[in-house]
C-alpha cells in the first residue's frame, strides 16, 4: 500500500502567530474546508474539470497522469488548503506558485470535441477556464459536505461561496466572471453541463487514470470506490457521458456510505477528522483551542 502522503498533502509550516490569513475561526471557509471527508469530492471534481475539452487538453499535455494520476488532485488540494488556512505570506506564496505553473500551460485543442473545433486555443491562466475549475471545487465540496458530513443550509452555502470567492481571486478568477451567489454558481454549473462539457477521447483516457490508475494505488477491495464516489456526486448527464454505472446496487452502497460517514464523523477526534492545515491554523491563531 502507498503511504498516506500519496493521497494527502503534507502538514504546512505553522506560519506567523496570530495571523489568520484570509479567514479565521468561525468562517464558513474554515468550517467546511477543514473536513478530510472532502477528499471524497476529488474524483467528481477531477472528472468535471476534464469534461471541459480545453481543460482536458491542457491536463493531458502538461500533467503526468500516467506516472502519478493523483498529482493534480494532491497539488490542487494543497494549494486550496494553503490559501484557505495559511497565514498572509503562505497565501501569497501559494498563489504565486500556482500562477507560475499555469504560465507555461497553453496550447490548442488537438481534435474537435463537443462544440469546440480543433485548433481552439487554451491557456491555464484564462479566467473562464479558471472559473470552471474553481466552480467544480466549490460545488463538489458543498455536495460532499451536505451528503457525507451534515446538512448545509442555503445561508451557509452563500457564506461559504462568499469566502471562496476570495480564494478564487488569488487563483486569477476576477469578480467580473464570478457568479453573484451560490444559486448563481449552481446555474453556471448546470449551463456548463448542458452546453460546454463534452467527454471526448482525451477526457475518457484521463478518467481511466483517475478512477483506475495503473499500477493500482489501493488494495483490491477499495478500487471501485473512486468510481462510486464520482457517480454519486456528478450530475446525471456527466455521469452518463463517462459511462459510470449507477444501478440500484451502486445507489444503495453510496447511500450507505453517506449514512455511515455522517454517523462516524462526529465521533472522530480532531487529528483524523480535520486537515492538518486547519489544525495548524487553529494553533497559530488560538493556541490551546480544542479545534471543535
Amino acid at each position: 500500500m502507498p503511504p498516506l502522503s500519496t493521497f494527502f498533502p503534507a502538514a504546512p509550516e505553522r506560519g506567523r502567530p496570530g495571523d489568520p490569513g484570509l479567514f479565521g475561526p468561525g468562517s464558513a471557509a474554515w468550517r467546511i474546508g477543514r473536513e478530510r471527508v472532502l477528499l471524497a469530492s476529488g474524483p467528481a471534481a477531477l472528472l468535471l474539470q476534464v469534461a471541459h475539452p480545453l481543460v482536458a487538453a491542457g491536463v493531458a499535455a502538461h500533467s503526468d497522469f500516467t506516472g502519478d494520476p493523483l498529482t493534480r488532485l494532491r497539488g490542487t488540494l494543497d494549494a486550496v488548503l494553503t490559501v484557505t488556512f495559511g497565514d498572509s505570506v503562505q497565501v501569497r506564496d501559494a498563489a504565486r506558485h500556482v500562477a507560475l505553473r499555469h504560465r507555461v500551460v497553453q496550447g490548442t485543442l488537438p481534435v474537435a470535441t463537443g462544440s469546440l473545433p480543433a485548433g481552439t486555443p487554451y491557456r491555464a491562466a484564462d479566467r473562464d477556464l479558471g472559473l470552471w475549475v474553481f466552480a467544480t471545487l466549490v460545488w463538489t465540496s458543498v455536495e460532499v459536505t451536505d451528503g457525507f458530513a451534515r446538512p448545509v443550509s442555503g445561508a451557509e452555502r452563500d457564506a461559504y461561496y462568499r469566502d471562496m470567492r476570495r480564494v478564487g481571486h488569488h487563483f486569477g478568477v476576477p469578480d467580473a466572471v464570478l457568479p453573484d451567489d451560490y444559486a448563481a454558481l449552481e446555474r453556471y454549473v448546470e449551463d456548463q453541463v448542458a452546453h460546454v462539457l463534452a467527454v471526448g477521447p482525451t477526457a475518457s483516457r484521463l478518467a481511466e487514470q483517475i478512477l483506475s490508475p495503473d499500477p493500482p494505488l489501493v488494495a483490491a477491495p477499495a478500487r471501485p470506490l473512486p468510481a462510486l464516489l464520482a457517480a454519486g456526486v456528478l450530475p446525471e448527464a456527466v455521469r452518463d457521458a463517462y459511462g459510470l454505472p449507477w444501478r440500484q446496487r451502486e445507489r444503495l452502497v453510496f447511500r450507505a456510505a453517506q449514512h455511515a460517514t455522517r454517523r462516524a464523523l462526529p465521533l472522530l477526534p480532531a487529528r483524523p477528522r480535520f486537515w492538518p492545515h486547519y489544525l495548524v491554523a487553529t494553533d497559530r491563531v488560538q493556541p490551546g483551542d480544542d479545534r471543535t
